[in-house]
């Protein structure tokens, strides 16, 4: 039916996205000369209410696309956080998961074609058994269960017909959403960023790069005593295809009902997978989603979709850490040289090395900080505003900040991964586990201990 096409016209998407702009631009002047006669607490009231509106206007203009813009919308519908004010959060949550289920309606006639044309077999022939019902949709394809000719139960995904088209179309548009963004921080590059963002999203259409990345990760974690990583039938995947083994486990919603040594157990596993892969291999799945980890029965975690994936060279993963080892260490003058060397400040000058640590900190501190913590939305809610939000008490020095290209999906993973453990309120001294990779500390831990015998090798009884 006509509700299921996903349109791929550039030019319906830009007069979409253009008018948003336009339409915000006009509101943000208005709000700059009504701003002169305003008391400090009312241009702070209206500043909240600029934002709620292009919060809502994004979500509005995402909601109307089916490729990649609606995929960007989706990465805000799991973090149930607040990214407005209380009293709108309700609603705009549930414009944000209507867009997180928003799936096109794809007949399994026209995924069986991609299927068949991607693999030159008739499906018959390809699978010893095959549900036609999928067991997972998402923005840009389904996937279903089979059962290979030797017995092998296997995950099976498939992409939309037409959908590589449709993201193509809303990446030529994405300048015009991230040109809304430079307004709040005027210091961003915008075109590295858009840069950045098109390379790893297009990267997301090819499902043998997909293959590839998890191929690596399941090849890392070979043997590994509590992480999984399904395995890739590389001879049944290809662009818009890929085949790997199925994994049953319990899911998210049942998880976050666990008891608290289970919670924390989990907690902590995810936060060395996410957070471990950047900084001990340097490379890392990019979509820390609800959806996308299993608990298996035999306690070890799985781990799913290495779609949105990254690779880091050493330099600028190791400015990371010494950045968090400045937060440690309260030394402000050197993270205030570090950022300004690795192009996070344009201007220099214009930035308080008192302020740079105090905003850096908020951003960081749930896992600079030495002692037990448990995490919770509020939590999350926090880090989220003092981050990237204009209501931050930062706001300031925020606008004379760069966002580096090759640092974006890390800050990314890792304030998805945040969200992830607040809502499982998981509780752990976060610091200890990442001074692990940041000063290279032993394990203090019975997962680390048990993770820092596999990587030296040891054989495990």
């Amino acid at each position: 039916m006509a509700k299921d096409r996903i349109p791929t016209s550039r030019a319906r998407r830009t007069a979409r996205v253009g008018g948003l702009a336009a339409g915000q631009a006009m509101r943000q002047a208005g709000t700059r000369v009504a701003n002169v006669a305003r008391s400090e607490q009312g241009r702070t009231r209206a500043l909240e209410r600029r934002h709620v509106e292009t919060a809502e206007q994004i979500v509005t203009a995402l909601g109307t696309m089916k490729g990649a813009a609606m995929k960007l919308g989706q990465v805000m519908s799991f973090l149930d956080v607040g990214l407005v004010p209380e009293e709108y959060r309700e609603e705009f949550q549930r414009k944000l998961g209507a867009l997180r289920d928003a799936a096109p309606n794809v007949r399994f006639e026209d995924m069986r074609k991609v299927i068949e044309q991607e693999l030159d077999d008739p499906l018959e022939e390809l699978f010893e058994d095959f549900q036609e019902e999928p067991i997972a949709a998402a923005s840009i394809g389904q996937v279903y269960r089979a059962r290979l000719d030797d017995g092998r139960e296997v995950a099976v995904k498939v992409q939309y017909p037409r959908v590589a088209e449709a993201v193509r179309a809303d990446m030529a548009n994405l300048g015009l959403i991230l040109r809304l963004l430079k307004r709040l921080a005027p210091g961003l590059d915008v075109r590295a960023l858009s840069d950045e963002v098109r390379r790893r999203i297009n990267e997301e259409l090819d499902y043998e790069l997909e293959a590839q990345n998890q191929r690596a990760l399941a090849r890392i974690h070979r043997g590994h005593p509590f992480i999984f990583v399904p395995q890739v039938v590389t001879r049944l995947s290809s662009e818009r295809v890929m085949v790997s083994e199925y994994v049953e486990g319990t899911g998210f919603e049942e998880l976050k009902h666990h008891p608290d040594a289970a919670r924390d157990r989990l907690g902590e596993i995810i936060f060395r997978f996410y957070c471990g892969c950047l900084y001990r291999h340097h490379q890392f799945s990019g979509d820390p989603h609800p959806g996308n980890f299993l608990l298996m029965e035999d306690g070890r975690v799985a781990f799913l979709d290495f779609g949105l994936f990254k690779r880091m060279q050493s330099e600028p993963v190791e400015l990371e850490l010494a950045c968090q080892r400045a937060v440690v260490e309260d030394d402000r003058e050197e993270l205030h040289r570090l950022l300004a060397e690795g192009g996070f400040l344009p201007r220099p000058e214009q930035v308080d090395p008192d302020h740079l640590m105090a905003y850096v900190r908020d951003a960081i501190w749930w896992y600079t900080t030495d002692e037990e913590i448990e995490l919770r939305p509020e939590i999350a809610t926090t880090v989220l505003i003092e981050s990237s939000d204009p209501r931050s008490t930062h706001y300031r020095e925020m606008r004379h900040q760069d966002m580096r290209p090759e640092h974006l999906f890390g800050r990314r993973m890792e304030m998805l991964t945040l969200a992830v453990l607040s809502q499982l309120r998981a509780r752990a001294n976060w610091h200890r586990i990442a001074r692990e990779w940041m000063y290279g500390d032993e394990p203090l831990t019975e997962l680390g201990r048990a993770e820092a015998e596999f990587y030296a090798g040891v054989p495990r009884a």
